[in-house]
C-alpha cells in the first residue's frame, strides 16, 4: 500500500501539542505521510513558549534539497519559520515546483502569548509566499498582524486573498458561542463555516488544521472539499481533546469515527 507524501516545514514543540508532531499525526489521520524539515527548536510546554533556537540556514537548505531529491510530494505545508533567510529558501523551492499545492499557516505567536516569529518574518511570508499558496490559514490575530493592524476581518480576508489562492481566517481565538471561520477567494468572502465552540484553550489546533488541509489536497481533494473535510476533522479532534500537561489541552488527532 502507498499513500501520498506531504512535505512539512515547521518547528519542533517538545510537548507534542503543536509543530512537527501535530503535523505528522494530522497528516497520517487524513491519509498522507509527512516528511519533515525542522525550522527551529523551541523550549515550550503546554502553557507557553520560553525560547527559540533557529536551524542554521545552510543546514536548513540542505535538508530541503535532500527531501525534494528523494521523494515526490502531493502538497507542502509551511508552519512556523524562524527568519527571513528561511522564508527566502522556501520561496525558491515553491517557485521551482509550482505544481505542488502549498498550504501556509503563518504562525507568528503562540497561544500563550510567546513570540515564535517576528514581524519581519510575517512580512516576508506575506510578500514572498502568499502569492504561491493554494491556501493560507491565519487565525484572526495573525490576519490582523499580516494586514498592518487592520481590525476588520473582512478587509483582511479580501486583502490576503487578492494575489493567491484561498485565505481561511479561523476564529478560534475570537469571542463568541460559535467558532466562525471565513474563507476568502480572489478578494471576496466565498464561504463562512460555523462550528460549536468547545470550552477551553487548545494547543496545536492551527497545525492540525493546516496539515489536514495539505493531506487532503495530496490525496486529490479539490480545495473547497479539502477545506471542509479538514475543518470537520479538526473540530472533532478538539472536541475529543485531552490534557497532557498543566496548560492548554491538545487535540486528539487520531482518526475518529
Amino acid at each position: 500500500m502507498t499513500r501520498p507524501n506531504i512535505l512539512v516545514i515547521a518547528g519542533h514543540d517538545p510537548s507534542g501539542g503543536a509543530g512537527i508532531q501535530a503535523d505528522i499525526e494530522s497528516a497520517a489521520a487524513n491519509g498522507a505521510h509527512a516528511a519533515t524539515v525542522v525550522t527551529l527548536l523551541t523550549c515550550q510546554d503546554t502553557t507557553n513558549v520560553y525560547g527559540v533556537s533557529p536551524v542554521e540556514i545552510g543546514f536548513f537548505r540542505r535538508c530541503l534539497d535532500t527531501a525534494i531529491a528523494d521523494m515526490s510530494f502531493g502538497a507542502i505545508k509551511i508552519g512556523v519559520v524562524a527568519d527571513v533567510a528561511q522564508v527566502a529558501a522556501i520561496a525558491e523551492l515553491v517557485q521551482a515546483r509550482p505544481d505542488i499545492p502549498l498550504v501556509v499557516d503563518p504562525v507568528l505567536r503562540a497561544a500563550g502569548g510567546g513570540t515564535l516569529a517576528g514581524d519581519a518574518v510575517g512580512q516576508a511570508l506575506r510578500d514572498q509566499l502568499f502569492a504561491h499558496a493554494t491556501v493560507i490559514t491565519p487565525n484572526a490575530a495573525e490576519a490582523r498582524l499580516l494586514c498592518d493592524g487592520e481590525s476588520e476581518l473582512a478587509r483582511c480576508g479580501e486583502r490576503l486573498s487578492r494575489t493567491g489562492g484561498h485565505a481561511l481566517i479561523t476564529g478560534g481565538d475570537e469571542d463568541g458561542a460559535a467558532v466562525v471561520n471565513r474563507g476568502f477567494v480572489a478578494g471576496r468572502l466565498a464561504h463562512t463555516y460555523e462550528w460549536p465552540r468547545v470550552p477551553g484553550v487548545f494547543h496545536g489546533s492551527g497545525c492540525t488544521l493546516a496539515s489536514a488541509i495539505a493531506a487532503r489536497l495530496a490525496c486529490g481533494d479539490a480545495t473547497e472539499r479539502a477545506l471542509a473535510q479538514a475543518q470537520d476533522y479538526t473540530w472533532r479532534a478538539i472536541e475529543h481533546g485531552f490534557a497532557a500537561g498543566r496548560g492548554q489541552r491538545i487535540p486528539d488527532r487520531r482518526p475518529l469515527p
